[in-house]
């Protein structure tokens, strides 16, 4: 079976049953080491879902972590836009932390039984390859997927690192944005609202609405191309050009600063526009068409895989920060297309541009706090009340009357 690779989700899940857009499947039934659990459990991503049933099951690592390992496996028996028409895969691999598991974070995750029962360094790392290629093209694009470590070769110059902020998705801090050199000048809370993540199973860099709008706006400004579709970027529509012209010319780089371990200083990672300007296969003779590899989110700044195909991206939990590295396989007809530089100052942003409540789960927290809020006030006036002393005690006479008025049990008795 091929797996997504995804490090925004923490659940590991196949296919359990035939579906239309998959070409294999796991069948439990046929498996002499799967266990079911016979526990439910649904995941939603930001787009899709499946619904399905955990269970073990023992897995081997075909090259340099030997021995056999149980793991929790979902196998998936309903899908709604999660295995769509032409996908190459059949599960998914959430590489997060446990507190994103579903049903619950006591499912203990893939790495983290990897990490305990293997005996393997708390750290893994990821090539994404694919600069430059057709996004609809057959076959794959290559990259490596590392578990226990680093490997030099899938690198170049030196390694980057940015704390991870929390411990659930793969949170960092970003400090500011550049198009072509010149400064968004947004404030840096803006790019973390509500949250920066790195994360492999997004296809896109997303940003946050107020921050796409910007970006638009300075790529629009600084491009050769005055007049431009606005289709092109919401993602409606592709621009074409002749296919023996290359259009990345034409557009600005982006460049995206995070904090470094060392909260005094920064560095920023680069992209050309051969990584956000991207070719869609088979459209027109004469013609080659590309899309925006960029669009707006409303609860994140996502570094998706248009940002991590330029880089070797080293997730070192053990540390808890990121890594980045300029990666070989991210050239374009022999040139690079990606950029790491620093240090930088960061004497012209926020000490801190991440808020410092973060609610994973805003509406249920806030509901949560007003609920517990008002119980309290309640339980107080209770005390109160049992804690006064009565001033006066009441003595019946003839002309007291207990009628719909004065009780205070009338509803019950019509």
């Amino acid at each position: 079976l091929n797996i997504l690779v995804d490090t925004g989700s923490s659940n590991f899940a196949v296919a359990g049953v035939p579906d239309p857009d998959v070409t294999s499947y796991f069948n439990p039934e046929l498996s002499s080491t799967y266990r079911s659990q016979g526990i439910d459990v649904t995941v939603k991503y930001s787009q899709g879902s499946w619904t399905g049933v955990l269970g073990t099951d023992v897995i081997t690592i075909p090259k340099g972590i030997y021995g056999s390992y149980t793991i929790n496996i979902a196998t998936i028996l309903e899908s709604e836009n999660f295995f769509l028409p032409g996908v190459k895969w059949h599960g998914i691999l959430g590489l997060a932390y446990d507190a994103l598991a579903k049903p619950s974070s006591s499912v203990e995750t893939f790495f983290d039984s990897l990490v305990r029962q293997a005996k393997i360094p708390n750290i893994f790392s990821l090539q994404m390859c694919g600069a430059g290629l057709p996004v609809s093209g057959s076959g794959t694009n290559g990259g490596s997927l590392v578990l226990g470590g680093i490997e030099p070769s899938l690198y170049t110059g030196d390694i980057w690192y940015t704390p991870i902020k929390e411990e659930w998705y793969y949170q960092v801090e970003i400090l500011k944005l550049e198009v072509g050199g010149q400064n968004l000048q947004l404030d840096c809370r803006e790019y973390n609202a509500d949250k920066a993540i790195v994360d492999s199973g997004t296809t896109l860099l997303r940003l946050p609405e107020k921050v796409f709008s910007a970006v638009v706006q300075a790529i629009a400004r600084t491009s050769l191309i005055q007049e431009f579709s606005s289709g092109f970027w919401t993602g409606s529509q592709l621009a074409c050009w002749d296919k023996t012209e290359r259009p990345w010319s034409l557009f600005p780089k982006l460049s995206i600063y995070l904090r470094d371990e060392n909260s005094s200083r920064s560095f920023r990672i680069s992209i050309l526009p051969q990584l956000y300007i991207q070719p869609i296969l088979g459209i027109g003779d004469n013609l080659q068409c590309y899309r925006f590899g960029i669009s707006s989110s409303t609860n994140a700044l996502v570094i998706g895989a248009t940002v991590m195909e330029g880089f070797y991206v080293i997730f070192d939990r053990a540390q808890r920060r990121v890594g980045f590295a300029v990666s070989p396989c991210a050239e374009v007809d022999g040139s690079p297309v990606s950029e790491i530089e620093g240090p930088f100052t960061t004497a012209d942003v926020a000490s801190n541009c991440v808020s410092s409540v973060s609610f994973h789960e805003p509406v249920l927290w806030i509901a949560s706090y007003a609920l517990m809020s008002l119980c309290g006030v309640i339980l107080l006036v209770l005390i109160i009340l049992l804690l006064i002393p009565p001033r006066c005690q009441h003595r019946y006479t003839d002309n007291d009357v207990v009628n719909d008025e004065s009780s205070l049990v009338r509803h019950r008795w019509k």
